[in-house]
């Protein structure tokens, strides 16, 4: 058992140096008159994440909503995929939608991650909202200030245009994790 939570934690700790290494995504500076929060909140948020609702969830291993998520299982966090058509992603029930989740595990949905156009946003709102979402994150390239306003006057926190997995291993993990991690 101690030689598997060796290797575990090795394996953390390099994915945690390859996502160290990887160059900074600075804020988009937005003419629209949205902006994401603090460093600071953000840290916040991804310190208590525990569960994430992937929204986009790609069942291929070469898609980045499928690396992204196998990735934040190594770091601990439970992935909830959703996507049509699937039944299951990364050894996890997998769900068409937020809405049909059962309500049990929506309540424990701490962050719904974004991997859908731009275009989409406004609908994955309004069902993130009426439904209870505590945070939104859109993935980079995914941008919409009028549904992230909307958000936001819905009670949620919300993060566009950003890596998750960058953010996360940046600012919730703090120094590399120990090895036994």
């Amino acid at each position: 058992m101690s030689q598997q939570r060796t290797e575990r934690g090795t394996g953390v700790l390099s994915l945690y140096n390859r996502v160290m290494s990887m160059p900074a995504h600075t804020p988009v500076c937005s003419a629209d008159g949205f902006s994401n929060p603090s460093m600071d909140a953000i840290r916040l948020l991804l310190r208590r994440l525990r569960v994430i609702a992937v929204l986009g969830f790609s069942p291929r291993p070469t898609r980045p909503s499928n690396n992204l998520s196998r990735q934040m299982q190594r770091f601990g966090l439970r992935i909830i995929p959703i996507r049509p058509g699937i039944s299951e992603g990364l050894g996890e029930p997998a769900y068409a939608s937020l809405s049909d989740m059962p309500p049990v595990l929506r309540a424990q949905v701490d962050l719904v991650n974004v991997f859908r156009d731009s275009r989409y946003v406004p609908d994955i709102v309004e069902e993130s909202i009426a439904l209870g979402m505590k945070a939104l994150w859109l993935q980079e390239g995914v941008w919409h200030a009028e549904a992230g306003q909307r958000a936001r006057d819905g009670g949620m926190q919300v993060i566009m245009d950003r890596c998750l997995m960058r953010d996360y291993a940046r600012l919730a993990m703090g120094d590399a994790p120990a090895a036994d991690h």
